[in-house]
Parts: C-alpha cells; sequence; structure tokens
C-alpha cells in the first residue's frame, strides 16, 4: 500500500454493518406479514409512491407516522392488509446488534483512527441501543441532513466532520450501490458481509494499521 493510496479514517453504515442484515430482516418481515419475502424490497425498488416516501423520510421531510401510514397504504395496495401503528418497527425487529463490528469501531478508535457513521434513518427508534456520540467522533445521519446516500453531500459532510478529504477515508457499506457511489467521490469502499473480512480489508487500506483489526472475531 502506497502513502499515496493508504487512507486514516473509517466512516460506516449503521444498518446492516452495525447490525444484522437489513435486506434478510426486510425479508423476514414480508414472509411473516406479508407472505411474501421480496414484497417489501420489491415496493421500494418498483413502486414510484413508495420510492419516494423512503426519499422523503430518510431525508428528514416526511415523519415517522406519515412515512407508515403511506407505507401501510402501498403495502394495502398489493393485497396485504398490515397494522399501520408499530409498522417500521416490526420491520426492524429482526435487526440484532453485531457485537464484533462494535467491537472494530472500538478498537480503530483506541488505535487514534477517527471513526464516524454516514447513516440513511429509518424511523424514531432505529438507532435505540447504540450511544452513537459515544462510539464514534462524528455522526451524520440523512433525516437531520436533508440529504441521504448514495448522494455525495452525504459522504462529504461525514468526511468534513471527520477533517479528513473524501481520498484520506475508506467507507463501509453493505449496499454496493453505496461503496459504488463514495468511490465516485474518491473514498475507499468495503463492502461489509462479516467483521473478520471487514477488518482484515480495513488493516491493507490504512495507513495506521489498527492493532487489533485483523483479529476481530
Amino acid at each position: 500500500m502506497s502513502a499515496r493510496s493508504a487512507r486514516r479514517a473509517v466512516l460506516f453504515d449503521f444498518g446492516g454493518v452495525l447490525t444484522s442484515s437489513v435486506l434478510d430482516g426486510f425479508a423476514a418481515f414480508g414472509r411473516d406479514e406479508c407472505g411474501d419475502e421480496t414484497l417489501p424490497m420489491r415496493l421500494f425498488a418498483e413502486d414510484p409512491t413508495a420510492r419516494q416516501l423512503l426519499v422523503d423520510h430518510e431525508e428528514g421531510r416526511l415523519g415517522h407516522d406519515p412515512f407508515e401510514a403511506g407505507l401501510a397504504e402501498r403495502l394495502r395496495a398489493q393485497g396485504v392488509e398490515v397494522e399501520t401503528e408499530g409498522l417500521i418497527g416490526r420491520m426492524q425487529a429482526r435487526l440484532v446488534r453485531d457485537e464484533a463490528m462494535v467491537e472494530l469501531v472500538a478498537s480503530l478508535r483506541e488505535d487514534g483512527v477517527p471513526v464516524g457513521l454516514v447513516s440513511n434513518s429509518l424511523g424514531r427508534d432505529c438507532y435505540a441501543g447504540f450511544d452513537l456520540p459515544t462510539m464514534f467522533d462524528a455522526v451524520t445521519i440523512s433525516g437531520q441532513e436533508g440529504v441521504r446516500k448514495p448522494s455525495r453531500r452525504l459522504y462529504e459532510i461525514g468526511c468534513e466532520r471527520l477533517g479528513v478529504a473524501p481520498h484520506e477515508a475508506v467507507m463501509v457499506d453493505d449496499l454496493a450501490q453505496n461503496i459504488v457511489a463514495a468511490e465516485r467521490l474518491g473514498m475507499a469502499g468495503v463492502v461489509h458481509r462479516e467483521a473478520e473480512e471487514t477488518a482484515a480489508q480495513l488493516s491493507q487500506l490504512l495507513e495506521v494499521g489498527a492493532r487489533r483489526t485483523s483479529t476481530v472475531q
């Protein structure tokens, strides 16, 4: 790794990185409540109204309750009757904290590597159980900034808050399209699948090797 290409800071996504897979969680919700595990993600991908609801919510223009109501209506349009209240919570109920990734973030920070969160928010309680200001040097959340990934502006804000340029930073995200967008800005990218693999990739990318990243299990 050349001095020119080495990185000195890491930005992490939240859902699917610090937690178990969001896609798997939504699929389980679809199977259990909708009778079709593909429906939630298919709705966001293919239904223009549902997609706009998600964009407006993640960018802070649409609150928790109106988003739940709108999404429930779109599910009903697909022939699926769901309880509106608590819908987001039920979609996220199967997500569990990934302790190995939380440990990785802590170990990087202890080794002097600036760490930040760059996350598209979903619902009022999606970060419950995580003390984000304690875990990270900087926190950037889409609903507070009015812009969402994969917009380059959210990555820029995350880098600015860490005091680094994009070419000095690594983005860790479970969605490949978000990594592609980060790389277009000059960041290095890691598509997260499991903690040990992510730790190994970071140990190769960072100019200051974190002493414990390669041993995270």
